[in-house]
């Protein structure tokens, strides 16, 4: 069945792929629109193998919540490069992430993987392979979590950070509750708290940090026995610094978070208690490609 120039317009249109692969997606499929779309997504797993090695350490670290705050979402989804991560797709694609994480709730990303895809009959991972396809590099959905309860969200630099935070309070519905969730979660994406509170701290962690500040005291010279009171106050320096309810508010250095969440609180004739928050920054941990514009130009002119 022959083809058309307008027919090669209109699979470019659906697939979003080159004109030379329509051209030959068509060729191969006798003209028939349906099996080459089937055969450019079979091109583009076989696309996806190839590129499955290459380091995806940018992207977007994203956050949401439902209608009413009574749900939040936040993802991390990584590309090759920072100029896909403001791709519309791309972000879209993470968008419909984010609400099939809300709607289906899966246990990992595998699980995501095989979920139905909110606003689509095609699962996760088809989408995923799709923009694969289509954008040209390696994505991977890498991290998701799930709050339900009263929740806020917040994205900073366009998705560099994405915070949610949860809540236990009975003024949510109150005028001036998500001004001071809104400053909580900001403060999170800005400070990088660790930890919610002492009692989050693993034993072990607090065990090794007051052993390096045991060994610093002793080795500037005082004495053994004064050493564990001195070691007791830089515990102290670190759970302000390391904890979210005990750290400096940004907004006003005169209070801790804690200490502006009480006043709040009374403000509005209630209670509020931050009981958990996470917190993703795009990339972090992951090792970042390293390109040579040398060794580039000169692949190019193999």
């Amino acid at each position: 069945m022959a083809f058309t120039a307008k027919d090669v317009k209109a699979l470019r249109e659906k697939t979003g792929c080159g004109m030379m692969d329509c051209k030959k997606a068509l060729t191969e499929a006798d003209g028939d629109m349906d099996k080459a779309v089937d055969y450019l997504r079979e091109q583009g797993l076989a696309k996806q193998a190839k590129k499955s090695g290459r380091i995806a350490a940018e992207g977007i670290a994203f956050a949401k919540t439902n209608a009413d705050n009574t749900l939040g979402v936040v993802i991390e989804v990584n590309a090759e490069t920072d100029f896909v991560a403001k791709n519309a797709d791309f972000q879209a694609f993470v968008e419909t992430c984010a609400d099939t994480v809300m709607v289906h709730n899966p246990a990992d990303v595998d699980a995501l993987l095989a979920c139905s895809a909110v606003g689509s009959t095609e699962t996760i991972d088809a989408l995923l392979k799709e923009k694969v396809l289509t954008i040209g590099e390696n994505i991977k959905i890498r991290r998701f979590a799930r709050f339900e309860g009263t929740v806020t969200s917040y994205i900073h630099a366009g998705g560099r950070i994405g915070v949610i935070v949860k809540f236990d309070t009975d003024v949510a519905d109150k005028d001036g509750f998500q001004t001071y969730a809104k400053d909580i979660a900001m403060q999170i994406a800005a400070i990088n708290p660790g930890y919610l509170n002492e009692q989050s701290v693993p034993a072990e962690v607090l065990e090794h940090e007051k052993s390096i500040m045991k060994a610093e005291v002793v080795n500037s010279g005082k004495p053994e026995a004064i050493a564990e009171k001195i070691v007791m106050g830089k515990i102290g320096k670190f759970y302000k610094e390391n904890c979210l309810v005990d750290q400096v508010f940004v907004k006003d250095s005169s209070l801790s978070v804690t200490q502006y969440t009480n006043n709040v609180a009374k403000e509005l004739g209630g209670s509020i208690k931050i009981t958990d928050f996470v917190r993703y920054e795009k990339g972090e941990g992951l090792e970042k490609r390293e390109d040579n514009f040398a060794d580039e130009v000169a692949s190019m002119v193999k």
